[in-house]
């Protein structure tokens, strides 16, 4: 199916997000960070970092074996609702006008952001005590996230068969960077022809989760535990875990975003 003018801009668009360097809120972060990161080496043993690094992989790794997520569908279908649009399941909203679905993805950015930031803020009073507590915290809003935004554009991220994009979405939050996105957008591509050929996706690569994924997950939790490990910084707890998860949680939600366009102009185009 054609594109419309103001889908092939959106294609663009993505086009530009994908090639380019990483977003100006991810270098303005690892500005702010870098006295903090210096601090963070003073007083953060290499065995705590080790094991907020295991925590996030074993986290990340949990989603090979979730069938049931996070997210209840009624949700955006409500919402969509009460922005005239028609839909009796999730998959009737990839037949309505992007720019529509575009205005209720967005809807779902700020929530999930200050709540993010909130469970930051108070885990990060409790230091290392309570870091254990706050990444599957911070990790469940974002998965949460990721669906809702996925639904939005018709597009159910529900039960394990979606690891491997929902990974690739986590990666880009984590790393900002284009490698990731470029392998995120693979990825789109091959959810695209699954969906608009009424077949199951399964992911660019043949074997389990685990071989597919196992780096991944690892990756995801070397791009953020410095971040994470700078609540241990007295005093500096709260403030660092509110703004880290802020930040992260923003970062999904673009990508997120970003993704669902593609996979939205991707399907339509090979309908």
């Amino acid at each position: 199916m054609r594109l419309t003018d103001r889908e092939k801009d959106i294609r663009r668009e993505i086009e530009a997000w994908q090639h380019a360097d990483a977003s100006v809120v991810t270098q303005a972060m690892d500005w702010a960070m870098r006295p903090l990161d210096w601090a963070v080496q003073q007083v953060t043993p290499p065995e705590l970092v080790d094991q907020m690094s295991d925590r996030i992989g074993e986290f990340l790794a949990m989603l090979s074996d979730a069938s049931e997520w996070t997210f209840a569908d009624d949700d955006v279908l409500q919402a969509a609702e009460e922005r005239g649009l028609v839909a009796e399941v999730v998959s009737d909203l990839r037949h309505e006008p992007l720019r529509e679905l575009d205005a209720l993805a967005r809807s779902r950015f700020r929530q999930n952001a200050l709540l993010a930031a909130l469970e930051g803020g108070g885990t990060g009073l409790g230091g290392a005590a309570l870091i254990a507590a706050d990444i599957p915290l911070l990790f469940t809003i974002n998965l949460r996230l990721i669906q809702q935004i996925g639904a939005c554009y018709g597009f159910p991220m529900r039960g394990p068969a979606f690891r491997p994009l929902v990974l690739s979405i986590f990666n880009i939050a984590a790393s900002g960077g284009r490698e990731a996105r470029n392998e995120a957008l693979r990825e789109v591509s091959v959810a695209a022809a699954a969906f608009a050929n009424g077949q199951a996706y399964k992911g660019r690569v043949s074997g389990t989760f685990r071989d597919q994924n196992r780096h991944l997950p690892r990756e995801i939790a070397k791009a953020l535990v410095g971040r994470k490990a700078g609540q241990v910084v007295p005093l500096a707890g709260a403030a660092v875990g509110a703004g880290v998860n802020y930040w992260f949680t923003q970062q999904t939600a673009e990508a997120a975003h970003m993704c669902f366009r593609a996979l939205y102009l991707d399907w339509k185009e090979r309908l």
